[in-house]
């Protein structure tokens, strides 16, 4: 069988590609603390299973390509409550957000089209601008620098006559950077100028701290045709399995465009719509318990990494991962020591390498994404077992 030339282009998931390791370990008897996908937790708020048995429709039918009303009008109130209008006319139930922007690049991206993003970025990332015969081209940034890269000279020296989209995710994945009010005004400009889209992934938008403020892309009026902003269930409800992302923009004319897709792939689950519209509808209050566990856990997680010789790692300022450069200079041959050699007590930890979230080559091999989505004690446990296993490595 020859397959297609884009298939043999893209690669398997950087983060999951290790789960047959882990998986070996486990069923050795090895138990692994899993600081390597970002994988709440933090229990499903009740309502969202309340309202899927209280569902006694005698057909589940399809859904609307655009999504149930009554969801779609939930989500608009939640974007109204973050002082962000989007009508419910601007908003695209997807699966998932992943499914979001594989959409999104569909409808925008023609072969060797480019998108700017800052590196290292989240994988699926590369995966979905493949798949629409698009290619990044990185903002490279540094763990010396806390990832930084809201600079006008750095985004406009990637601007090119391929350039379509600048894509953005903040709260960040995976360095948990977040961006000021300042800074997306000026990106917002960047794009009206240069007449390109901003995508704009805000699946982490309550998780802040420090008291810094998370400033929306949409409520910048001046760009709101310039503006996408990408949402999600999974992380701000700790609802993964549900896969109800959306796409909201007030640009009809890419609405349009992406409505032709929608169709195509009929409708999202109804039962889910159903389950999510709920969890929009939740009271405001319910985030404030969950930021604040999340705050203390970053700051287990940012203490017990000062521990490790050597270490290089900013502090985040919102979601809940951490990204490190590690003393060591292969960052995927120390996980396969953890998961395939070396245990502490029958222990060892899992963590996702950075290698491939980057595009440039040779960039993030020493480096490492944790997400600090355990209870503390484990939290604490996992990251101590990486300091064990990385003097063991060292030692070898």
């Amino acid at each position: 069988m020859n397959l297609s030339d884009r298939n043999q282009l893209m690669g398997f998931s950087p983060i999951r590609k290790f789960n047959k390791y882990a998986s070996a370990a486990e069923k050795a008897g090895k138990k692994i603390y899993h600081l390597n996908i970002g994988q709440p937790d933090i229990k499903t708020p009740s309502s969202y299973f309340d309202a899927i048995k209280s569902f006694n429709q005698e057909v589940l039918a399809y859904a609307s390509s655009e999504g149930n009303p009554d969801l779609r009008e939930a989500i608009s109130n939640y974007f109204k409550r973050v002082d962000v209008d989007f009508t419910p006319d601007d908003i695209l139930i997807t699966n998932g957000g992943s499914e979001a922007l594989m959409l999104l690049f569909l409808a925008l991206l023609n072969d060797g089209d480019e998108v700017i993003m800052a590196e290292p970025y989240y994988t699926n990332y590369l995966t979905f601008i493949q798949a629409a015969g698009g290619s990044i081209r990185p903002i490279t940034t540094t763990a010396e620098d806390g990832y930084h890269y809201a600079d006008r000279d750095k985004i406009e020296a990637c601007i090119t006559d391929k350039t379509k989209v600048i894509a953005l995710v903040s709260p960040g994945n995976p360095t948990g950077s977040v961006l000021t009010k300042d800074e997306i005004k000026m990106i917002c400009d960047i794009a009206v100028e240069h007449d390109l889209i901003i995508m704009a992934d805000e699946v982490y938008r309550e998780f802040v701290y420090d008291g810094k403020e998370m400033t929306s892309f949409g409520q910048v009026k001046e760009a709101a045709n310039n503006v996408v902003v990408i949402d999600s269930v999974s992380k701000r409800f700790s609802a993964c399995g549900a896969r109800i992302g959306c796409i909201c923009t007030k640009n009809a004319e890419l609405m349009s465009g992406l409505m032709k897709f929608a169709q195509g792939r009929l409708c999202c689950p109804t039962i889910d719509q159903v389950g999510s519209t709920a969890l929009y509808n939740l009271d405001p209050s319910y985030f404030g318990p969950i930021k604040a566990e999340y705050d203390h856990r970053r700051n287990v997680a940012y203490e017990e990494l000062q521990k490790i010789d050597g270490i290089v790692c900013a502090k985040p300022s919102g979601a809940f991962y951490i990204s490190c450069k590690l003393p060591v200079d292969n960052a995927e041959d120390l996980l396969m020591f953890l998961l395939t050699e070396w245990d502490d007590n029958g222990e060892t930890v899992m963590f996702a390498p950075e290698e491939g979230f980057y595009v440039t080559p040779g960039l993030g091999k020493s480096e490492c994404r944790l997400a600090y989505v355990l209870c503390e004690d484990d939290l604490r446990k996992g990251i101590q077992l990486l300091n064990k296993g990385i003097q063991a490595y060292m030692n070898k």
